[in-house]
């Protein structure tokens, strides 16, 4: 993620009484327009009106379907008027994490040796495995039950095919073309990501992987129906979708390392924003913002002041 940053020093100047008790009702103005034009663009999104400013939370969901009838555009426009953006985490992959996941990407992609699914998995669990292999023709008995729901998900019921932009890849090109400010909410080292997926047992992985079937088993809709959901507004809807349910329930979200580091990081960054005058735009995945005791929760609870559809 590339991060422009442009700052602007300006010599202070004398102006009339009238003109000072104008300049804080025209920010005001403009900090509403934003809002509006934000709003308009189909995305869900919750403001948090500050002594300085405003912060708009656009809750983004991976793989907005094309079909979908969201107005990117403008979210673009919100984006070039806003005075900083704040995305997601930035991954620092080096040339040696890379090798290494070539090196040994068996670890990640196979369960251990001599040992298949049947070893972890209930006769229920297994029943349901089975079936999804005859279907779709896939032999799942000894892959990584991670990997095992990303092909569920990603090739057979293809939740990410015919998906338009994310809300953060809108915003992020917007800022860029008009120079916005714009920051990673945190950082966090290829190495330990890799290191923690290695040293995860199969058993954590198994509820990802039931997630992911019941998602398949759906069918297709469930992509329409979070999509539709989604534009309308309807956070519970989407947090109740079959698909969503299993984006949410899988690795690095529910891990007891990074799942709770990430969720503390928007808290703390969304926290620093309210102090900064004018408008800061986050683009925060749904699924942290709306869960229970999620971060709009854990706002609320500090008394700040938020706007927006009920989660």
């Amino acid at each position: 993620m590339r991060c422009a940053m442009a700052i602007l020093l300006a010599a202070a100047t004398v102006t009339s009484p009238a003109a000072r008790a104008t300049e804080p009702a025209a920010a005001d103005q403009t900090n509403d327009e934003i809002v509006v034009t934000a709003r308009r663009s189909g995305a869900p999104m919750w403001t948090i009106q500050t002594r300085t400013g405003v912060v708009i939370l656009v809750g983004e969901i991976a793989a907005v379907p094309k079909a979908t009838p969201w107005r990117p555009e403008r979210l673009e426009g919100a984006t070039d008027r806003a005075h900083r953006v704040i995305l997601g985490t930035k991954a620092k992959v080096s040339p040696g994490d890379i090798l290494r996941l070539i090196f040994k990407g068996g670890g990640l992609t196979k369960l251990p040796k001599g040992r298949a699914a049947a070893d972890y998995l209930d006769a229920r669990q297994l029943q349901r495995l089975h079936a999804l292999e005859t279907r779709f023709d896939q032999d799942y008995a000894r892959s990584n039950f991670l990997m095992t729901a990303f092909d569920l998900l990603s090739k057979r019921l293809a939740f990410n095919k015919d998906s338009a932009d994310d809300a953060s890849d809108v915003v992020r090109k917007a800022a860029r073309q008009s120079k916005i400010p714009t920051q990673p909410v945190g950082e966090v080292r290829g190495e330990d990501m890799l290191d923690n997926l290695f040293a995860a047992a199969p058993e954590t992985h198994i509820a990802c992987l039931e997630a992911a079937m019941a998602a398949t088993e759906a069918g297709g809709d469930v992509v329409t129906e979070r999509g539709r959901a989604w534009t309308e507004f309807d956070v519970p809807a989407v947090m109740a979708s079959p698909l969503e349910e299993a984006l949410g329930r899988c690795w690095p979200w529910t891990n007891d390392s990074f799942g709770p580091a990430l969720r503390q990081t928007w808290v703390g960054a969304i926290r620093d924003a309210t102090v900064q005058p004018g408008v800061t735009l986050a683009v925060v995945p749904l699924r942290i913002l709306a869960e229970k005791d999620g971060v709009l929760d854990q706002l609320k609870a500090q008394g700040l002041p938020i706007t927006g559809p009920a989660w």
